[in-house]
C-alpha cells in the first residue's frame, strides 16, 4: 500500500504546475464510472422497496438515491486516482481522464472528496447515521482495502473485495428502516456471489495486461484454464443463493422462475467458456453477467410490487 501512496504523491507533485484551464463536466462525469454506479444504486433501490410494504417516499428516495451515488461516485474516483499508473499501461483503461492527462490528480482528489463529503452529510442529516456509516464503509472497503490493497496482494482480490460492491441494497434497506435485517443480508449475498464470475470473466479477456502490470488477477496467478473452473463453479453457487429469497418468503414465484431463467443462462454462458470457448466468449460472458444482475433485480421489485409477499 505504501508504494500506491508514494504514487499518489508524487504524481500530485508532477500536478503541481498544470494550468488552470478549464475541464470539461465529462471528464469528471467519466471517473465515476457512471454506468458501474448505476447498477449499484439500482440494486440500492430493490433494498429499499423490498424493505416496506408499499410505495417509498420521496422524501427518502431522493436523498438516499442521491446519498448512495454520491459515495459509490467518490470510491470509483479514488479508484481512478489510485489505478492512473496502471491504467497508463492497460489497454482498456490507458485513455481514462487521468492517465491522459484530461484532468489534473489534484482536481481529481477535490472532486472525490466533495462527492465524499456532500453525500456523507446528505444521509447522515436527511436519512440516519447508520446508511451513513454503512455507506462509508462501503467506499473505504473499495477504495482503499481492495483498490490500494487487495488488488495488488492477492489473486483472491475480488472475491474478497466484492462485498464492497455488494453492500448497497443493504443500504438501500437500512435508508428505510434503520436496522440491519437478514433479508437485507440475502440482496447483499447475491450480488457478493455474482461478483467473482462477473469479474474473472473480464480478468480473461483481459489477462495479459494484469500480467504487464503485476496485478495478481486469478488468471494471471493461476492460469485461464484454473479461472474458467472457478467461474463455473461460481455460477452453481450462484444458483443455489438465487433460490434462498423464494425459500425464506422473501419472494414468490416471479422471482423464483426469472432467477432460475437467468442463472442457467450464466451457467450456460459459464459451461461454454470452460469447454466450448471461442475468441470472444470470455467477453460475452461478462457483458451477459452485467444483463444478468441487473434483470435479477429488476424481477425482484417486479415480483415485490405485483405479487406481495405475505
Amino acid at each position: 500500500m505504501s508504494k500506491v501512496i508514494t504514487d499518489i504523491e508524487v504524481t500530485a507533485i508532477e500536478n503541481s504546475s498544470v494550468d488552470s484551464s478549464p475541464v470539461s463536466w465529462r471528464e469528471y462525469y467519466e471517473i465515476t464510472k457512471p454506468k458501474v454506479v448505476a447498477l449499484l444504486v439500482l440494486t440500492a433501490l430493490v433494498g429499499m422497496s423490498l424493505s416496506v410494504p408499499g410505495a417509498i417516499h420521496w422524501q427518502v428516495l431522493i436523498p438516499a438515491m442521491l446519498g448512495i451515488g454520491l459515495l459509490s461516485s467518490a470510491a470509483a474516483a479514488i479508484n481512478h486516482i489510485v489505478d492512473q499508473r496502471i491504467d497508463a499501461v492497460m489497454a482498456r483503461t490507458h485513455n481514462r481522464p487521468l492517465p491522459n492527462g484530461r484532468i489534473s490528480n489534484t482536481r481529481a482528489i477535490t472532486f472525490a472528496a466533495a462527492l465524499s463529503v456532500i453525500g456523507f452529510a446528505m444521509l447522515y442529516t436527511l436519512i440516519n447515521p447508520l446508511t451513513a456509516w454503512l455507506t462509508f464503509a462501503g467506499l473505504v472497503g473499495y477504495s482503499v482495502i481492495y483498490t490500494m490493497y487487495l488488488k495488488r496482494a492477492t489473486p483472491q482480490n475480488i472475491t474478497i473485495g466484492g462485498l464492497a460492491g455488494a453492500i448497497p441494497p443493504l443500504l438501500g434497506w437500512t435508508a428505510m428502516t434503520n436496522e440491519v435485517h437478514p433479508h437485507a443480508l440475502l440482496l447483499v449475498l447475491l450480488v457478493f456471489v455474482w461478483t467473482p464470475p462477473h469479474f474473472w470473466a473480464l480478468a480473461i479477456h483481459r489477462r495479459d495486461d494484469y500480467a504487464k502490470v503485476n496485478i495478481p488477477m486469478l488468471p494471471v496467478t493461476h492460469g485461464i484454464s484454473f479461472t474458467k473452473t472457478q467461474i463455473l463453479l461460481y455460477t452453481v453457487l450462484q444458483f443455489v443463493v438465487g433460490l434462498i429469497p423464494y425459500l425464506v418468503g422473501m419472494s414468490n414465484w416471479i422471482y423464483l422462475i426469472g432467477a432460475c431463467v437467468l442463472n442457467l443462462m450464466f451457467f450456460a454462458y459459464a459451461w461454454k467458456l470452460k469447454f466450448n470457448a471461442e475468441d470472444d466468449t470470455a467477453m460475452k460472458t461478462f457483458r451477459f453477467s452485467i444483463v444478468h444482475l441487473m434483470a435479477l433485480f429488476v424481477i425482484l421489485l417486479a415480483d415485490h410490487y405485483i405479487l406481495p409477499s405475505v
